[in-house]
């Protein structure tokens, strides 16, 4: 009895604190218990915030490898995803919710098999990008998780072995991503 009390006062305060928690600490576990939190207190999916929407509605909506991936951090095997090799020109988008996150331009071969991008849309200034880099422990390795700032779906993980100017390497499942080509001009 005295649990659930304390789990619903967390669960009160944890949706309207989790952003700054996150941004200030990067700690995967107040991010983690804060999106649990509300998804626990949300009794309606918010179509503003797709944090609300339970698990079981995304495996409504996403295949069972896109569930695994963005729902549950699993990884795509490496050269199998559809945007490994695609350099058309373009934005790569968050398959749950659409928010933008890179640009081909960004976009290069790392060689891993995976999508490899040396920044997100917004640059290296974290608070202007669409994404959220949080410490991830698991498998005993320590490496940054790299998950959707609107929807927290798992996107793939980034490293310091990148290419210059960032030397950054944003190595993400194409089973996160969604691309939306760029409108060609009418000539």
């Amino acid at each position: 009895m005295a649990f659930t009390g304390v789990l619903r006062s967390v669960c009160r305060v944890a949706p309207i604190v989790s952003r700054r928690m996150v941004n200030l600490q990067s700690s995967s576990k107040i991010w983690n218990v804060s999106s649990q939190c509300m998804r626990v207190m949300s009794t309606q999916i918010d179509p503003e915030d797709p944090r609300t929407v339970p698990n079981t509605e995304w495996e409504k909506r996403l295949t069972p490898e896109q569930y695994a991936t963005t729902r549950e951090k699993f990884t795509e095997p490496p050269f199998s995803g559809i945007y490994v090799n695609n350099y058309e020109e373009g934005t790569y988008n968050c398959l749950c919710c659409g928010n933008e996150l890179f640009s081909s331009e960004t976009k290069y071969d790392s060689g891993t098999g995976w999508p490899s991008f040396t920044a997100p849309i917004g640059g290296e200034d974290k608070e202007n990008t669409n994404i959220l880099e949080l410490t991830d422990t698991s498998h005993g390795m320590m490496r940054t998780e790299v998950i959707c700032k609107k929807c927290d779906s798992h996107l793939g993980h980034v490293f310091p072995d990148g290419p210059e100017p960032t030397k950054q390497r944003f190595c993400l499942n194409s089973r996160s991503l969604l691309f939306k080509p760029k409108k060609q001009e009418k000539k």
